[in-house]
């Protein structure tokens, strides 16, 4: 069976995302859902993956770099580019083709920034999208594309608040399959 990825993205009112190389609200919440959507599994031998941007890498604490209890996939076009404790591949087909190798990866989730979503989102192995909406306008200067017609919203939750934030999680999928 061949696996498919999903992406994961906070995002404001405008559809962005980040502001001077960073996440432009802090909502611990969010944080939390990130951890738990990206580390569970069906079972305790099984693992996920993560797929970034090199930019995103260096966003990240270097105290969580790579994120713990994923294999971290950074995705570089720079041959000398390094992370430790991270794959290097140079494309998304790439790091799918390695990921697919590995039977004891159960997702894949595609994690960031801007460039990666762009180039992920319309991919025909992204079959989910797991959103958290979070109200306002971040002034941001990096953005989330528009969805595309073939996903379809089933489930969110009614809004939240935390962290002085109002916020929703979302869920949509490829349905016509």
């Amino acid at each position: 069976m061949i696996k498919t990825f999903s992406i994961v993205v906070a995002m404001d009112d405008r559809r962005g995302i980040g502001k001077n190389g960073g996440i432009p609200w802090h909502l611990s919440e969010d944080l939390k859902y990130f951890k738990d959507m990206t580390t569970a599994t069906s079972g305790p031998s099984g693992k996920n993956a993560v797929i970034m941007g090199r930019k995103t890498w260096g966003s990240l604490p270097a105290k969580f770099r790579p994120l713990p209890n994923r294999l971290n996939v950074v995705l570089s076009r720079n041959a000398g580019f390094e992370a430790r404790g991270a794959l290097i591949e140079s494309t998304l087909e790439r790091a799918m083709d390695v990921l697919e190798k590995d039977s004891e990866i159960e997702n894949i989730f595609v994690i960031g920034g801007a460039q990666i979503y762009t180039y992920a989102l319309p991919h025909p192995l992204c079959q989910r999208l797991l959103i958290t909406f979070v109200r306002g306008d971040f002034a941001c200067d990096a953005f989330f594309p528009p969805l595309p017609n073939r996903f379809k919203e089933v489930r969110r939750t009614p809004v939240l608040s935390g962290s002085g934030l109002s916020y929703c999680f979302a869920e949509f999928s490829v349905l016509d399959q």
